[in-house]
């Protein structure tokens, strides 16, 4: 991970939001609600830029931050997005609807690991991003890369874990727990056989992955 200092440094260069999304991020640091680190969405939606992403798939709204960033960033995109936690749920329609952007959005309500079929009616998808239950990464990988297309990405949040992926020793046991299934979700990407994989030591870690080769 970068040092303090560069990171600092780094996000001063970043160019000043707009005052829902100022707002929105105010929202979060204040209740403590995970969204993407700047520096981490700022390399998102470079990403999504240069592969021209048209249609998107969210695995994790919380209050919509992510959404209406990308939302805005590709203005002839589509953002569908799917959060279960029914606080967040109600946060992201309010947000969304102040937003310019609210008609790229389609927000599906319920457990990831259980809305395949109305995420289905809405594929394929030139991307992916998930962003939700750390622990469950690889189902939601599992699941929903099958809906991607043959040229299409998927990007996958805090892979890192504030660095604790590196650490030898952690005390406390949930935290080891999570760690260890990051981890896992970690070494089993990265030796995908139909992905090729890299991760990104920007925000809290952004792993990028792409199919590998082409598919009739």
């Amino acid at each position: 991970m970068l040092n303090e200092k560069l990171h600092s440094y780094i996000e001063g260069l970043i160019s000043e939001r707009n005052l829902l999304f100022t707002e929105m991020e105010n929202y979060a640091s204040v209740h403590n609600v995970p969204i993407m680190e700047l520096s981490g969405i700022e390399t998102m939606l470079q990403l999504l830029r240069i592969h021209d992403s048209k249609k998107i798939l969210e695995v994790g709204t919380a209050i919509g931050y992510s959404a209406l960033r990308m939302a805005e960033a590709l203005p002839n995109a589509q953002i569908v997005t799917i959060e279960r936690d029914v606080d967040r749920i109600h946060l992201a329609e309010q947000f969304i609807s102040r937003s310019e952007h609210s008609h790229q959005i389609t927000l599906i309500k319920g457990d990831a690991l259980e809305v395949e079929d109305a995420v289905s009616g809405h594929a394929s998808f030139d991307a992916i991003f998930i962003d939700a239950a750390k622990g469950q990464y690889k189902k939601f990988f599992e699941i929903y890369s099958k809906y991607l297309t043959n040229n299409g990405m998927i990007i996958t949040d805090n892979v890192l874990f504030k660095g604790l992926v590196a650490e030898p020793v952690i005390e406390t046991k949930r935290i080891r727990n999570l760690v260890k299934k990051i981890n896992e979700f970690n070494h089993w990407l990265m030796n995908h056989p139909d992905f090729d994989s890299v991760i990104l030591p920007v925000g809290d870690g952004v792993a990028i992955s792409k199919r590998r080769g082409d598919r009739i």
